[in-house]
């Protein structure tokens, strides 16, 4: 007979059924509660992955992140959808830490990948349902964080780059000034820096308005830009102040270079109000190391020059290293005394001889310009000649020098001097300017002078720079039977597959190769190649700045034809030139003259 259970028993079965009821009834409230939550924050990116991290859930807030519907994102992996390449492993393995050893992942910024493959900043939250059981659930909280990043953007560049031109900031300009500076260091290079005042700005802002001030602020900054290098600086530090930065700076001429590009910024107007204006700006220059150690030294100092140029006026540029002040200042002075030498004869040639590397023979003359002032020491053409190519004076002292020359060729010839041709040096500046070499021609046919009596000397850059008009005259005269020798060959652009294009008749060796030929093999071998092509072009070539026996040995042992240079004779002027070749002075090197 069976066995009938206790009272007590049944209460308890009754008490467990009613407790599991009552547990089950607990879990679906929360899950509902939980997916209530979910919903109820459409803002926020919910989704939901099982074990193998395919999706089970995905809200509104996700599809709005990631641009993926509910529909295409249910039952895609986890990787598949959101994350980026870089990124994949590393959260699969996240992942399988969690689920296997218990490691949660971390709550944190990361950078998940939208539908359309772009990055969006998220602070992703993560949560594990089930996690002890067969079936763990991951979900993962993201809030979008695209608007904070934005405004976090836009504060940084309002804090570090001015609101107008989006250039960096006095603040901005300091940090990177100071490590370039230290970039400087290390290469042992120089760095100008350069303040800049805009002359007049007020009133400009006064006539015209705010608007024209600040469309002139950015045209500026437009021009500033397009003439700076990728390791040059460029900030404004006020209303019409900007400070620029150069690395790579050793010579005068460098800075000199800078601030003449810093001004040509200048020299086509401003269109402000539908009117083209001109306008000027006072420029301040500090060179590192030698005004300043560190960026605010630097711009200070700067400063202090920019505000004292202002002093002297419009378009003003003053330095706030003395001696290159002072250099300036000189330069000034000696361009405004260049017209008044001209007019009062203070320039003179003199003449140094060309001969034969065999027989010492003086075969031709180079004329070279001096400047005996008055009162002071002779100036050097290194220092006058690239003075009256920037203020045009080089044309007018063009013409004397060949007047001069074929004066004096004049002269000679009346005196029976007949065997010596005398040879000038001409510019690129006076090339540029139209009729020049016919100019030349004219000059010797009026004194009665024939191509054999003067010839010409060119560089080869400005050969290379010369249009097809001056290159057409150049092979007229060539073929005229003129000399024309390329000076200072090897220094220039040194290609010689220009040679074939150029009209010439003499190579004239450059000095810094046959200095240290005797000793150094680079320059023996390039002089000797040099001698070589000339030849086989069939030029005539010359070496320059031959100053002891040794050198002149090694030229005569390549066949050089001409030298030239202290060992035989310096520079003289005409009336020690005359006794020369009238046999009353015998050549320093030990040959006959």
């Amino acid at each position: 007979m069976p066995k009938t259970p206790s009272t007590n028993s049944m209460d308890a079965q009754v008490a467990d059924k009613e407790e599991v009821a009552l547990v089950r009834r607990q879990y679906l409230e929360s899950e509902q509660r939980f997916r209530a939550l979910l919903e109820s924050l459409p803002k926020v990116a919910v989704q939901g992955y099982d074990r193998d991290r395919r999706v089970i859930y995905w809200n509104e807030g996700s599809t709005r992140l990631y641009g993926y519907t509910a529909e295409e994102a249910l039952g895609q992996l986890l990787e598949d959808l959101i994350i980026p390449d870089f990124m994949r492993n590393g959260v699969i393995q996240a992942h399988g830490a969690w689920i296997e050893a218990g490691i949660a992942i971390p709550a944190g910024e990361l950078e998940l990948k939208h539908k359309t493959g772009e990055l969006i900043s998220v602070f992703s939250q993560h949560l594990m349902l089930n996690e002890h059981t067969d079936s763990p659930l991951l979900f993962c909280v993201d809030v979008d964080l695209s608007d904070q990043k934005r405004a976090h953007r836009d504060l940084e560049f309002a804090t570090r780059f001015d609101r107008l031109t989006h250039l960096p900031n006095r603040q901005t300009f300091e940090v990177d000034l100071d490590s370039l500076l230290d970039s400087c260091r290390r290469q042992g290079a120089g760095l100008a820096t350069i303040y800049l005042d805009i002359d007049h700005f007020v009133e400009i802002n006064d006539a015209l308005g705010y608007d024209q001030g600040d469309r002139l602020l950015v045209e500026l900054t437009r021009r500033l830009k397009a003439c700076q290098q990728d390791t040059d600086l460029v900030s404004r530090v006020s209303s019409d102040e900007f400070v620029l930065a150069f690395p790579g700076i050793h010579l005068d001429a460098d800075v000199r270079r800078v601030v003449r590009h810093l001004q040509n910024v200048f020299l086509k107007p401003f269109v402000l109000d539908g009117r083209e204006r001109q306008v000027t700006a006072c420029l301040g220059v500090a060179l590192f190391p030698e005004n300043g150690e560190s960026s605010r030294e630097l711009i200070r100092n700067a400063d202090v020059a920019k505000n004292r140029a202002k002093l002297e006026g419009r378009y003003a540029v003053h330095f706030f290293q003395q001696k290159l002040h002072d250099e300036l200042v000189r330069q000034h002075d000696l361009s405004a005394r260049l017209e008044e030498a001209l007019d009062n004869g203070e320039f003179t040639l003199h003449y140094q001889p060309q001969v034969s590397a065999v027989s010492g023979r003086i075969e031709n003359l180079e004329a070279l310009l001096r400047w005996e002032p008055a009162e002071g020491p002779t100036i050097s053409p290194a220092e006058f000649i690239p003075l009256a190519e920037r203020s045009g004076l080089i044309h007018r002292l063009g013409d004397w020098v060949i007047e001069e020359a074929c004066r004096q060729q004049v002269e000679w010839r009346a005196k029976g001097f007949h065997q010596h041709r005398i040879d000038i040096n001409v510019s690129g500046r006076q090339l540029v300017r139209p009729g020049a070499l016919k100019s030349f021609e004219d000059t010797l046919q009026r004194h009665g002078l024939a191509p054999q009596d003067i010839g010409i000397e060119l560089t080869e850059s400005v050969l290379i720079e010369a249009d097809e008009t001056v290159l057409e005259d150049l092979r007229r005269l060539y073929h005229r039977g003129f000399h024309i020798a390329i000076d200072d060959f090897g220094t220039g652009y040194s290609s010689l597959s220009y040679l074939k294009h150029f009209p010439a008749t003499a190579l004239k060796i450059d000095r810094s190769f046959i200095h240290d030929a005797p000793t150094q093999p680079k320059d023996r071998a390039i002089m000797e190649g040099a001698i070589f092509i000339g030849h086989r072009l069939g030029l005539e070539v010359v070496a320059e700045g031959v100053e002891n026996a040794e050198q002149l040995s090694l030229l005569r042992d390549m066949h050089c034809d001409l030298v030239q240079g202290f060992f035989f004779f310096r520079p003289m002027p005409a009336h020690e030139i005359e006794r020369l070749l009238s046999g009353f002075v015998a050549s320093p090197g030990g040959l006959s003259g």
